[in-house]
Parts: structure tokens; sequence; C-alpha cells
């Protein structure tokens, strides 16, 4: 909305309308989410009703959801997002969703991951906050992005319908979030610096970035990585290791590489869920590589759990067993 009311009337910003003489108002709302390692936006229509002296939400619809981009970077190992590239992208996203900026109403535009330390990331967030009008520009901080995840994932939702406690593990390319859910909220949350995209590699397995999680994993383990050097299959597989390790022991209370504070939760955890780009692997539904440990650490996450069953459909009994597992990773 306009920061200014005219005549005690406030204003959408596309479209000068005043909500003081509509009923019912239709907003048309754009959200753009940069992240490590994919960038994507959805638009949706959002019908508000007046209830005595407020409005509330009536119906929601998502009307399009755009192709999913590889955020790109602006060369070889470079620190920051190729603004040129990224703006393209989301310039035909509007196209084909036949949609034109100066209509949008609202919106929210989020760096999150690793993307928000990228050394031009305040700079592409006002970019494209202002392609659209007046939008609501944030970078998801750890604390934010879990939260986001527990409820975009269902876990949240499920912890209400099926009155249980859910872990979901959010797995992204820069970072893995945490989230303990019960009685419809979050209840506990943590995040640590595991992900696929930490080291990536080009179709000759030579080292196209990394990033300061990949590097101290690596040294952790004796490998050295440089930019332009052949990552051999073995040292990939060690470096996935490592990251599972390290997220079940984050899983478990453990605090190494955490970068909020460790779970403190002990209590018995019915079902455990996962969301984020390397679940698609962890539950089979992708079976391409994208140039990073994705598939390899999916592999090791469900060699530490597919002996109880597909994790999503974990229940009290399998959960506990699991649970008693995950407690037996953590170092002493």
């Amino acid at each position: 909305m306009n920061d200014e009311a005219v005549g005690g009337r406030v204003f959408f910003s596309s479209t000068g309308r005043s909500l003081v003489d509509e009923d019912e108002i239709v907003v048309l709302s754009v959200g753009v989410d940069i992240g490590s390692s994919t960038s994507h936006l959805v638009f949706s229509r959002i019908v508000l009703e007046r209830l005595d002296s407020r409005y509330v939400v009536t119906t929601r619809e998502t009307f399009y959801q755009s192709d999913i981009l590889l955020t790109p970077y602006a060369s070889e190992g470079e620190e920051a997002i190729d603004a040129d590239k990224l703006g393209a992208f989301i310039e035909r996203q509007y196209k084909d969703a036949k949609v034109d900026p100066g209509e949008i109403d609202t919106g929210a535009l989020i760096l999150t991951g690793v993307a928000v330390r990228r050394s031009n990331a305040r700079k592409i967030g006002e970019l494209f906050a202002r392609q659209a009008g007046k939008m609501v520009a944030v970078s998801a901080g750890d604390n934010l992005e879990t939260v986001m995840a527990a409820y975009g994932s269902g876990a949240v939702a499920r912890s209400i319908r099926e009155k249980s406690t859910v872990m979901n593990i959010d797995i992204g390319g820069g970072t893995s979030k945490i989230a303990i859910c019960a009685g419809g909220k979050v209840i506990d949350l943590t995040a640590i610096d595991v992900g696929a995209r930490l080291v990536c590699i080009d179709d000759n397995r030579r080292v196209a970035r990394i990033e300061e999680a990949g590097r101290r994993f690596a040294a952790d383990l004796g490998i050295t990585l440089k930019l332009g050097a052949t990552l051999s299959p073995e040292h990939a597989q060690a470096l996935a290791t490592c990251m599972a390790d390290r997220l079940f022991e984050a899983m478990c209370g453990g605090s190494e590489l955490c970068r909020l504070d460790p779970l403190s939760y002990r209590g018995k955890i019915d079902q455990v869920t996962f969301s984020g780009g390397v679940s698609e692997y962890i539950y089979g539904r992708e079976t391409i590589s994208f140039g990073d440990l994705g598939m390899l650490v999916a592999n090791e996450i469900r060699t530490r759990v597919e002996s109880w069953g597909r994790p999503s459909s974990l229940r009290t009994k399998a959960s506990a067993r699991l649970w008693s597992a995950l407690r037996n990773t953590r170092r002493k």
C-alpha cells in the first residue's frame, strides 16, 4: 500500500482503489524467492471481504507458478548473483503469467539461504522490489526461513491434523533447517550449514563454486578444494557422508556447524518429514544431477532411515526407532 493516506483512504500502489467503499476486493500478489540454489515466482489472486470494520481473506488462488531457475552467478567462483540473468528470467515469467508489473497490488521478495550473504544481495532486493511497485521485500534469516519451511511443507498442519509431533528437515542448496512442530506451532528449531550446493562441479567434474561451509567440510576431511580442480567421486562421496553426519547430529541436538542454538526439545517425535530441493531425491521424485552433491547427500540420508519406511510415512513406533537411531549418531 502507499505510505500516505489521502482523505482518510489508504490506496493500493497499482490501482488507487479505496478500501472504504468496497465490500469485496481482489488483489494480485507475487512472491519472488531468490535462493542460494534456485529462484522462482508465484502469482496469486486474493479475495478480501469486509467483515464489520475489517477485511478478511476469503479466497486464495495461485494462478501461475514460474519455471525454476538455478540461481545464476556472475562468473565461475563469483560471490555475486548475476542480476541481469535473474532480471531477464523474472521479466519472462511476468510475460508468461500475462501480468504487467504495474498490476501487482502487493507481494514479497525473499532472499534465502546463502543468497542473503552475496555481495550484491541488497542491491538485487531493491531492484526487484521497485520493479513491481511497493512490495514487502525481506531477507529471510535462519529463524524465519525455518518457520516458513515448516508451514510450507505442511508439517505444521500435519501436527494439528494428526495430533502428532512432527520434525521437518528442509535441505536446500546452502543450509538445512530443522523444525519441530506440535499443536499447529513450531516449538523448536535450528539451522545448519549443510546443503547440496556447498560445492558445485561442471560436466567435467571440475569445481565451479565453493561455499565457505564447503571448504570447512573439505578441510575436516583433509580434502583440498580449488576452483577448476577435479573433484573425484570418492571425495564427493566423503563430503556427502560428512554433511549427512552433521545433519543427523543437529537433529539430535548437536551444535556443530549450527547457525542457531541447537535443538533443546527431547520429547517424542511421531513423524519425520523432509522438504527442500534435496527432498526430491530422498523421496525418489528426481533422478537428474544438477552439478552438486544433492543426490549423494540424499542417498546418505535414505541409508539412515529407509529401513523404517519412507520418511514421509514414519509413524509413532517407526519414528521412535528412528529417534533412537538418531541419538546414537550424536558425537560424544
